[in-house]
């Protein structure tokens, strides 16, 4: 990718040249170092303006043309959102940033990157454009600017007004941000996609806007036949409104984030493929919405999944799983090295961990690990929660297989996890990502709206999960 592609951000050169002004990153510890960084009267004006030296300060110093330099308290590490608010709330002009030790350049710049994200129009009146704070990409730093790329794309793909990312919009989108980058991109629907996921139809067969589902193959420049196979699925139901289980009106604000863990997965992909990763990649999402109407579902229904597995359908709201199932059957029949879904699946998820916390579930000690320990590392966290088997036997149906829903008000989450474990082959390294995809308040780096968690992470931790192999 380019830097020019980020307003916020100017190529290295133009931080030799005059007119660029300075961010000090310290750390609390380096509080005492602030005349040597500013001078003596900068340091003096910041102290008296009760700058204190706590993480998350910002102090801009003056100069005799307004500010001269800045000063942002930072710690040690991998948290990319303490760069956030730099974009927003630096003087418009160019910025370059001396970092401290224990902090990437790329760290710096993804943090500065998501900070400046701005929502799309949507066609909203176009407004003026104003001068704004623009980082000087340090030496090592461009790495971050393809992670925030990443991120940019699936947060807009969030954000957008339901009525303008259906599943047609969805499916589109991913063949567009896809195909450049060399993958083959098939969407699959009406007849094929009602025999090949049938399920994925039945929660579809409410609405007006036909269900379809991605299917995007890749491999990298240097991988060979006997190159790692990844297999990633994401749940893309555009709009939620709880079929004839129906969500009260404020459980719909938000379902247009119920496509978040489509997004999170063609965001994941996007960057293994701009990265040119030495593997092979498949993508499914399946992009669908869950309408009422005369066509659509009902509680107690049965369909007959991918697997041939017969289920019966206890609440039209459950329906993620339902979307997830067949694609995940039709991915584990490739034998992939390891299967990843995410999905905005359950309340019970985010009633146990918040907003902030994704839960990981994993038939693989080491898959889990491996994500876990690259989330902590680069400030991604998940929180692993078991696929306890004794509660499998509430799914069971009178009439089917398994129910979509558990017989009992309890582990939400977990149970939702153990109707997907049904649809994956035996032998498949699998891990399932319930997340939320959306912040509710602006914080640093993070706007209010769609968010893509769990993507550095999953990331971070691809080239410990995939076994190496000797290319062909």
């Amino acid at each position: 990718m380019s830097i020019e592609e980020f307003p916020c951000l100017l190529p290295s050169t133009r931080g030799r040249r005059s007119g660029v002004r300075v961010i000090h990153a310290i750390t609390p510890a380096e509080f005492g170092t602030l005349a040597e960084r500013v001078g003596e009267s900068g340091a003096a004006f910041l102290r008296e303006s009760g700058f204190r030296g706590l993480v998350g300060e910002l102090g801009l110093v003056p100069g005799k043309d307004g500010v001269a330099a800045a000063v942002l308290v930072v710690q040690a590490g991998a948290d990319p959102f303490q760069f956030g608010r730099l974009a927003k709330d630096l003087p418009p002009g160019a910025w370059k940033i001396a970092l401290p030790a224990g902090i990437a350049p790329d760290i710096a710049v993804l943090g500065f990157c998501l900070g400046a994200y701005q929502m799309p129009a949507f066609g909203r009146a176009a407004r003026p454009e104003r001068d704004i704070a623009r980082l000087v990409v340090p030496a090592g730093g461009a790495a971050g600017a393809e992670v925030a790329q990443a991120i940019r794309l699936g947060r807009d793909l969030i954000n957008a007004p339901p009525n303008l990312m259906g599943p047609a919009e969805l499916a589109e989108a991913a063949r567009t941000l896809l195909e450049p980058l060399g993958a083959r991109v098939e969407i699959v629907k009406g007849r094929k996609l009602a025999r090949a996921y049938p399920t994925v139809a039945h929660v579809g067969a409410g609405s007006e806007r036909a269900p379809k589902v991605v299917i995007a193959r890749w491999e990298g420049s240097r991988a060979g036949a006997k190159a790692p196979l990844l297999s990633l699925v994401g749940k893309g139901v555009c709009f939620d409104t709880g079929g004839y289980d129906i969500k009260p009106a404020a459980g719909m604000l938000r379902m247009k984030k119920d496509m978040g863990g489509a997004a999170i997965m063609l965001a994941l992909a996007h960057l293994v493929m701009t990265r040119d990763l030495p593997v092979r990649l498949e993508l499914r999402l399946g992009c669908v919405e869950n309408s009422i109407s005369g066509t659509a579902m009902r509680p107690s229904d049965v369909v007959v999944t991918r697997s041939g597995l017969t289920v019966e359908i206890g609440n039209t709201d459950a329906e993620g799983r339902l979307v997830l199932c067949d694609l995940l059957t039709e991915a584990s029949e490739t034998d992939p090295d390891l299967l990843i879904d995410a999905a905005t699946l359950t309340g019970a998820a985010r009633v146990a961990l918040g907003p902030d916390l994704p839960a990981l579930f994993s038939n693989d000690d080491a898959v889990a690990q491996a994500i876990l320990d690259a989330g902590t590392s680069c400030g991604d966290p998940l929180w692993r929660l078991p696929l306890w088997d004794d509660y499998a036997a509430w799914l069971r149906s009178p009439v089917a297989d398994l129910n979509n829903v558990a017989a009992k008000p309890m582990a939400g989450a977990l149970t939702a996890a153990l109707f997907l474990k049904k649809f994956i082959k035996t032998g498949v390294r699998w891990a399932h990502i319930d997340v939320y995809a959306w912040n509710d308040h602006y914080r640093s780096g993070r706007p209010e709206g769609g968010e893509i968690p769990v993507l550095r992470a999953v990331y971070a931790s691809l080239l410990r999960t995939l076994p190496t192999r000797e290319n062909t």
